[in-house]
């Protein structure tokens, strides 16, 4: 049995995509279901747009993501090379073939020309495709062209009857009608591939066995069907398995964009979102299990994907969702993933600085997070959740101050508290609640009376993790240094 073989092939015009993403990941998932390759094929012949950047952005989002490949760029295999602007001589080489056999010609047209074709089409409603009259000119009339200067393209002859037909792990049996297909382009006057025919001599020369992408490529499949056979490989498209996805909506049904919020993988990886989470939720989009499963690890996904379970209808992407699972792995991570993970956020927000950070630093900045951990969404939650357990200053929030601070008597009372934490023999959760609680019986007062001081003496803020808990991070010096700092601030103004 042949070996399966699959690939991921985008453009690198922008940044790696949420339906590029899920496209790889749907390939990547049957491939090592299937004990088979996955590839990494570039496909930037769009001398435009495609960049070094876009490059990068996408590999990188590839890493990120956990999605490793077996072939492509850093990973040479019998196949290469993996970017098509390395692969042109062999495109000129089989286009040559289909104008030698007659299955491809020489186009002629200007720009203008054809522009004046597309326009005559839409004022007349029809389909504004190229109506193929350089096809069948004489010999006389080309050689007048040629001589005259006339930039070329190379087109393929699409049979004008019959039908192609093909069967797809989603859509099930398709087919297209050949006269309704015009003769495109495969070589472009700058002597590069136009992508209907690049990715026909790519699949066949990497010998790909399945190819899984999006439904906006659904209508491309029968040109490039025509192009197998044209090229004598029969047999190998007859065998060839396809397979188009789902469209992925924004929540309100139009196709994902912008205005829906982050589009490309390097915005949810900046935006505090773990890699796990995001492979989780877009292996949903578009495919299930039969008792709808939602949280996945990844050899479990492995395990239990299958082509069969994708669905025809549009996918929607719901940020909601996203945001809980996310919150959903980082509660189950274990804390010193966690604290590895939340670093550069850190970094970034300026609570950390040093290059290695001492232990003693990375001790308490574990403590903090493991505080916090329940409430975590993203991780660029945990700088605004610990930063005032880090940072050996703290501002105090103005309605803290006005709510609490202010009432009378509190001042008082955060003074005495301070001279008594200093006769505690352990600072721990347990033995300054108890304190506390005492404390407020002695005083006829209400517990919250006194934790509410001690909280925002010590954050500055009326909310934050367990008090007790957070005090005993602290340690009782810090602690104390703060209710007097508080004290001291507020009793002179």
């Amino acid at each position: 049995m042949q070996k399966v073989r699959l690939r991921f092939a985008p453009s690198p015009t922008g940044f790696l995509h949420i339906g590029g993403a899920r496209t790889a990941l749907f390939n990547w998932l049957f491939a090592r279901k299937a004990g088979g390759a996955f590839i990494l094929r570039i496909e930037d012949t769009d001398e435009v747009r495609s960049t070094e950047e876009s490059v990068s952005a996408i590999l990188r989002g590839m890493e990120w993501l956990g999605l490793n490949w077996d072939e492509g760029p850093g990973k040479d295999g019998n196949f290469g090379p993996y970017f098509q602007m390395e692969r042109l001589e062999l495109y000129k080489k089989y286009a040559e073939q289909l104008l030698q056999a007659g299955k491809a010609y020489r186009c002629y047209c200007t720009p203008e020309e054809l522009e004046a074709m597309r326009t005559r089409a839409m004022l007349a409603k029809r389909p504004p495709k190229y109506d193929g009259r350089c096809r069948d000119l004489p010999q006389t009339k080309r050689e007048e062209l040629e001589k005259s200067g006339r930039k070329t393209v190379i087109r393929f002859k699409t049979p004008t009857q019959g039908a192609t037909e093909f069967n797809d792990f989603v859509r099930g049996h398709v087919t297209f009608e050949n006269a309704l297909l015009d003769d495109f382009v495969l070589l472009k006057t700058s002597g590069i591939p136009t992508y209907q025919f690049a990715v026909v001599v790519d699949d066949y020369s990497m010998q790909i066995t399945h190819v899984i992408r999006g439904d906006d490529h659904l209508s491309n499949t029968p040109r490039q069907i025509l192009v197998f056979h044209a090229l004598g490989w029969g047999d190998f498209i007859r065998n060839l398995k396809f397979a188009h996805l789902s469209m992925i909506m924004g929540p309100d049904g139009s196709r994902l964009s912008k205005r829906h919020g982050a589009t490309s993988v390097d915005e949810y990886k900046n935006s505090g979102y773990l890699p796990e989470a995001v492979l989780n939720y877009l292996s949903l989009l578009g495919w299930s299990t039969e008792d709808s499963q939602q949280l996945f690890e990844k050899e479990e996904l492995i395990q239990k994907f299958s082509l069969e379970r994708c669905g025809k209808s549009a996918a929607i992407f719901d940020p909601q969702k996203l945001l809980w699972m996310n919150g959903e792995y980082i509660r189950k991570s274990k804390i010193g993933e966690l604290v590895q993970k939340s670093l550069p956020f850190l970094k970034s927000a300026g609570l950390v600085s040093e290059d290695p950070i001492p232990q003693k630093k990375l001790d308490l900045i574990q403590s903090c997070i493991a505080l916090e951990q329940e409430k975590i969404k993203l991780l660029t939650d945990v700088p605004k959740l610990i930063d005032f357990l880090i940072e050996e200053d703290f501002k105090w929030d103005e309605k803290a101050v006005e709510k609490v601070l202010k009432t009378p008597g509190v001042l008082g009372l955060l003074a005495e508290i301070a001279e008594r934490f200093k006769t505690l023999a352990e600072f721990t959760a347990a033995s300054t609640e108890k304190f506390c609680k005492d404390f407020a019986l002695e005083k006829g007062v209400k517990n919250s009376a006194i934790f509410h001081p001690v909280r925002v003496s010590t954050s500055g803020r009326t909310q934050g993790p367990s008090l007790f808990h957070y005090l005993e991070v602290l340690g009782k010096e810090k602690s104390i240094a703060r209710i007097l700092k508080t004290y001291k601030q507020f009793s002179t103004t």
